[in-house]
């Protein structure tokens, strides 16, 4: 399972960020745009996307890993 891969504010838009990298794997002009490439990006890597909202918070996450079945809870 790959690293988690953020949607966060960006100065020039929006940013996909790999947990635990310092800079923008990529920036694009729309949150849409980057959840797009994110979505690439956490598909391929079986990891989960988070997506951030204009403040910052987490509003919205999705996993593309190999999650247990049944799922817990």
């Amino acid at each position: 399972m790959g690293k988690n891969v953020h949607i966060v504010p960006h100065s020039d838009g929006w940013a996909v960020k790999i947990e635990g990298n310092d800079r923008a794997t990529s920036v694009h002009d729309t949150q849409e745009q980057a959840i797009e490439s994110g979505r690439d990006r956490a598909r391929r890597d079986e990891s989960e996307i988070l997506i951030h909202g204009e403040n910052g918070r987490i509003r919205e996450r999705d996993s593309y890993g190999s999650d247990p079945f049944p799922p817990k809870g």
